[in-house]
């Protein structure tokens, strides 16, 4: 890696980390701002299901558009769109109709849906062009670090989240984070090229939808995988937190920063441990089993904190417990095989079609948040937290399945389509 791409690179990077901050404080002010305002739990779901809609076809289209004119474009276009939908959402008035502020909310959390999904493609993709691509160790490190970095980021943005909207309030926390992705934008015009991820061959419709097997697999998997997870992170367990346990606003914020910022920190480890892991099969053979692992931890937990768990008196602080020491095991386990998605989706993809390769599996991704985040609001509303769990288990086990084809071994010519 040359001084250029280092330079391009951490500019990218940064960038990233930027707006990663600003987009999990946002999560958490919206979140916590309109549940006190009364909504419920399907409500605070519809916030954020066009978010996770609109990721399904700006990943795809953003492919596209970031291996014509260059992940520049992408990388901008995000943080132009996000500033808009800070502002956008700072307008929002708690006397506002119950129904229309849902609409309103809705479509400007799509904004800012597309812009997650557009700087994330970016970075991501960067990774390809500073790396040589025979070093699948070297991609690997990087790729985790990049990935596990982000979640800290994001988690710190979930703590900020909460210290804003205690100390600051809705609206002057929204100027404030827009502003800062002001300045992070004309830091990074100056230092990111304009023909980096720009394919040397033309890109063709077939290119768009015809994928290898391996990332077909692998993208399916990733639908389930991240389903599990937001099936109870967006909407049951905060509410839970704040409503049934009686947490303030920081400690929810704590709470969640801690766990995001944890799985992060795991994500960066992974690469050390699978060290001896030296292709893309030994890799997707170590997802098959971690996956295993994973689908028994939600159910545990489920199992632990239902109502006709633990008798006996002073059973409620074994169930918090449980519950947050759960959480964070399966942080753990999640971040090991979000990790090795993450690595095997670059390493299956040619430096021409990375870019349409990451944008389609992070198309995937969003469709998995999509379910996670309805399914969040609907059952948690419904059936409670115990549910949210078990529906978590079944997913992860879906997501097993579907890993499983990946450990067949197939020549390098058929890898990528």
């Amino acid at each position: 890696m040359n001084k250029n791409e280092l330079r391009t690179y951490v500019a990218v990077t940064s960038a990233y980390w930027g707006f990663t901050i600003t987009d999990g404080a946002l999560r958490m002010l919206v979140l916590l701002h309109f549940h006190t305002l009364g909504f419920s739990p399907l409500d605070l779901a519809f916030l954020f299901l066009l978010y996770e809609a609109t990721g399904i076809f700006s990943n795809f289209f953003g492919g596209w558009i970031g291996s014509r004119f260059g992940l520049r474009v992408t990388l901008f276009a995000g943080l132009i769109i996000q500033i808009c939908a800070l502002i956008l959402l700072s307008v929002v008035q708690p006397d506002w109709l119950a129904s229309f502020s849902v609409i309103y909310v809705m479509l400007v959390q799509a904004l800012s849906g597309v812009a997650k999904d557009l700087t994330k493609l970016s970075s991501k993709s960067a990774v390809k062009f500073v790396t040589d691509e025979k070093d699948e160790g070297l991609l690997f490190k990087w790729i985790a670090l990049l990935t596990g970095s982000k979640n800290a980021m994001k988690g710190l943005g979930f703590f900020l989240g909460g210290v804003l909207l205690q100390l600051l309030g809705f609206n002057v926390s929204l100027w404030l984070m827009s502003a800062l992705l002001v300045v992070i934008l004309v830091i990074a015009y100056g230092f990111v090229k304009a023909d980096l991820g720009k394919a040397t061959k033309e890109i063709t419709r077939r290119d768009l939808f015809a994928k290898s097997r391996e990332i077909n697999f692998l993208s399916a998997a990733r639908i389930f995988l991240f389903a599990s997870r937001d099936v109870w992170f967006v909407v049951g367990v905060p509410v839970f937190l704040y409503g049934q346990l009686d947490w303030s606003f920081n400690q929810v914020g704590v709470f969640m920063a801690a766990w995001v910022i944890f799985y992060g920190i795991v994500q960066a480890m992974v690469p050390r441990v699978f060290s001896s892991a030296t292709n893309t099969r030994a890799r997707a053979i170590n997802a098959k089993y971690y996956g295993m692992l994973l689908a028994f931890i939600p159910l545990g937990i489920a199992i632990g904190i239902s109502p006709e768990f633990l008798y006996m008196e002073g059973n409620e602080s074994v169930k918090k417990f449980i519950l947050v020491g759960g959480l964070f095991l399966f942080g753990f386990v999640f971040a090991v095989n979000s990790s090795i998605h993450s690595f095997l989706i670059v390493a299956y993809s040619d430096s021409d079609k990375v870019v349409l390769n990451v944008g389609f599996y992070y198309m995937a991704n969003a469709l998995g948040r999509l379910v996670g985040t309805l399914l969040s609001g609907l059952v948690f509303q419904y059936f409670g937290l115990s549910t949210c769990l078990f529906v978590s288990t079944i997913m992860v086990c879906l997501a097993v399945l579907l890993t499983r084809p990946l450990e067949k071994e197939r020549p390098l010519t058929d890898q990528v389509a």
